[in-house]
């Protein structure tokens, strides 16, 4: 799941290097943390949240189908 995010995510951005994807496991989920430059959090995010609320939407349907839970948390690198 980590590089179905990591891919979206390159191609939606102008600095694809600046997009780091890392995975944890909280409580009972898999937390997929994307990361990306500052100037590429609107296209990450989109009008009204869309691509954003898209990329959650593929993400949760894919570990669904494996049996899993998936949350994925958009933010900033430092």
């Amino acid at each position: 799941m980590r590089e179905l995010v990591e891919v979206l995510a390159k191609a939606l951005v102008d600095d694809p290097r600046a997009v780091i994807v890392t995975e944890k496991e909280k409580d009972r989920s898999l937390v997929l943390e994307l990361r990306v430059a500052p100037q590429d959090m609107g296209k990450v995010i989109g009008k009204q949240g869309r691509i954003a609320k898209a990329i959650r939407t593929v993400v949760k349907a894919m570990a669904t189908k494996e049996g899993k839970r998936a949350v994925v948390e958009i933010g900033q690198e430092h």
